[in-house]
């Protein structure tokens, strides 16, 4: 038992534990909520609204176009966001964080 607190097996566990099981809901938060109120804050500056998933900005060149995919990305980054989010507020706020003890570092 002490060297399961002592090498940090513990939070390692409890990290992807909470992890796994926290992403699809908050995956669904992000989805269901954060989303929609940038879509509509999105519609207010954007002549034609769409989902902020399809969102493009597009460079023409002779014999090519560019197109990124910027509204994509930004979905992901508000989930990656929202995930982190929750993970450290539960875990700060069930003070798993201290449940490893430090190493000795005079040795």
């Amino acid at each position: 038992m002490d060297f399961v607190r002592t090498q940090g097996v513990v939070g390692l566990a409890v990290g992807l534990a909470i992890g796994v099981q926290v992403q699809s809901t908050t995956k669904a938060i992000a989805d269901g909520f954060i989303t929609p109120i940038v879509n509509f804050l999105l519609s207010f500056v954007m002549k034609n609204p769409t989902d902020l998933a399809s969102q493009t900005w597009q460079i023409s060149g002779p014999p090519h176009l560019l197109v990124i995919r910027w509204g994509n990305i930004l979905v992901f980054l508000i989930e990656l966001l929202a995930v982190a989010a929750v993970i450290y507020f539960v875990v700060h706020g069930a003070r798993l964080d201290r449940l490893d003890v430090k190493k000795d570092e005079s040795k």
